[in-house]
């Protein structure tokens, strides 16, 4: 008696479609599970057990064997309970093996036989889609997730013998769901750029950072608006597309994250983890990796607070995801690409007691300083494009600020610097300024004789590195587009030089 029925698995951020095949024979009585399973899936056979025999259905006394294809893809998850538990009852002949041909089965079974629900339903039933099912059996839980892929007949199931009754009968009463469009509103923003007093220096680096997705460092006294500026980022940033609100929603449904009652994720994420979390916390991982905070951040903002608190080898890994804007994790059952096309936002003081260089009220020691600021690798300084001072407020801004420009206004103006951005590398395979790679800088870039000058002077002033002058060129031509210039002019180059030269203030101070 040979049976096979159709689920899935996540794989990264994907999915791929598994065949439980499920044969029963004689021989020693056994219930024997292989295909390449974690621990968690090797556990099932105790909980197909037990739930079977609570739903009226014994196990025969003979030799039962399922196995999971293909073999090369690590089974992981809990969602493998129901699609055995199927399996093994069209061995027996209870439904019919025909019925499960294009339906994709997944769902944990509790003891009792309830269904409970499994991370990571939306890529699953994505996949599902993709691979011509026209069917698939989720928990009840998680019909408003899977919901979200259009033309697919999502059928949610609450106990173990739902599922048997529709197999048998084709009816369940009141757990079927129809699709859901997705299309809810994007939730209010808290924090909006008209809440934000004096600080016109920071406003302008904000908007430049977003206009071309450059990376930003804010270094300033505490109190000074570092935190709330940031929290205002997202506010600026256009609409999510289609493709990476489907492409975000999948990265939060893998790690338990995702609110299917809120459809796709709409408004861009802003991540802000501790200052103690792991490397692993920070990039993912695991024996079976998981996206960590970076990919959570992913078409959004990671925004690390008091950066110099972070533990240096965790900041490091940082250095790759800047630049290829993906998370590569290699384990022995395979390399995990996770995405990570983020802003990077951080903010730290310009020493241990946060007031430096105001020699009033900073006492920290030369010493002091550069241990404080040494935390910091000059590679990973490299990859930061913007690197603004946060003064501290005084007692008129703070209070008799005039009207401050609300997000809005902002955003319609970096909208239209990304239209153009769009516009102008669609053949190139990249969208945006802060992307264009060092081979295509004299294309994008170009410098008349004044202005190559001016750099020349700037290179070896401040001691560059090809990175870094890249990546000035980059932000020039961002605030170039911001000002709808198609030439980069002398006074583009000032200000993105000044936003480089920022950070040699600090890391090449003297007292």
């Amino acid at each position: 008696m040979y049976s096979v029925i159709n689920t899935a698995t996540i794989y990264g951020i994907d999915s791929s479609l598994v065949s439980v095949e499920a044969d029963i024979s004689e021989g020693m009585p056994c219930f024997e599970l292989v295909g390449n399973l974690s621990s968690e899936v090797k556990e099932a056979s105790h909980r197909v057990r037990s739930a079977l025999r609570n739903a009226g259905y014994a196990l025969p006394i003979k030799r039962i064997t399922v196995n999971m294809s293909p073999i090369n893809i690590k089974k992981t998850g809990s969602g493998f309970d129901l699609p055995i538990a199927l399996a093994i009852l069209c061995a027996i002949g209870i439904i019919e093996n025909e019925k499960l041909d294009s339906i994709v089965v997944i769902g944990e079974l509790s003891l009792d036989g309830k269904i409970q629900p499994v991370n990571g339903i939306l890529p699953m039933a994505l996949e599902t889609k993709r691979q011509g099912k026209n069917t698939i059996i989720v928990p009840v839980n998680n019909v408003s997730e899977a919901s979200l892929v259009p033309k697919l007949k999502v059928i949610g199931a609450e106990k173990l013998s739902d599922v048997i009754s529709y197999l048998t009968s084709g009816h369940i009463p009141d757990i079927y769901e129809t699709a859901s469009d997705g299309l809810n509103s994007p939730s209010e923003v808290v924090f909006d750029f008209s809440m934000i007093n004096g600080q016109p220096l920071m406003r302008r680096a904000c908007e430049i950072a977003v206009s071309g997705m450059h990376n930003l460092l804010m270094v300033g006294p505490p109190g000074a608006g570092k935190t709330m500026i940031a929290k205002c980022i997202p506010s600026i940033l256009p609409p999510m597309t289609l493709d990476e609100q489907i492409e975000l929603s999948k990265i939060y449904s893998v790690c338990g994250k995702f609110d299917e009652r809120k459809g796709l994720l709409k408004n861009r994420p802003f991540r802000s983890p501790h200052h103690t979390i792991s490397e692993q916390g920070l990039a993912g991982g695991g024996q079976n990796p998981k996206p960590g905070e970076i990919s959570l951040a992913h078409s959004g903002v990671l925004f690390l607070d008091e950066l110099t608190e972070f533990k240096k080898p965790t900041l490091e890994i940082l250095r790759q995801p800047m630049e290829d804007k993906k998370v590569t994790i290699s384990r022995a059952n395979g390399s995990f690409n996770f995405p990570a096309n983020f802003v990077l936002c951080a903010a730290m003081n310009p020493c241990n007691c946060g007031y430096y260089p105001n020699l009033n009220k900073c006492h920290c020691s030369a010493a002091s300083i550069q241990r404080y600021i040494g935390k910091i690798s000059q590679p990973l300084l490299d990859r930061i494009d913007i690197c603004v001072e946060a003064p501290q407020l005084t007692y008129n801004e703070l209070m008799y600020a005039q009207q401050n420009e609300a997000s809005k206004t902002i955003r319609e103006r970096v909208v239209k610097c990304h239209k153009k951005q769009k516009e102008r590398y669609e053949d190139y395979g990249f969208i945006h300024n802060s992307q264009i790679p060092s081979n295509l800088i004299d294309i994008f870039c170009p410098l008349d004789e004044a202005e190559q000058s001016f750099m020349h002077d700037m290179y070896d002033a401040y001691e560059l590195t090809a990175r870094t002058y890249h990546k000035v060129l980059r932000v020039a031509r961002t605030i170039a587009d911001m000002d709808d210039s198609e030439d980069i002019t002398l006074t583009h180059l000032q200000e993105a030089i000044y936003y480089k030269g920022l950070d040699k203030k600090y890391w090449e101070m003297s007292l």
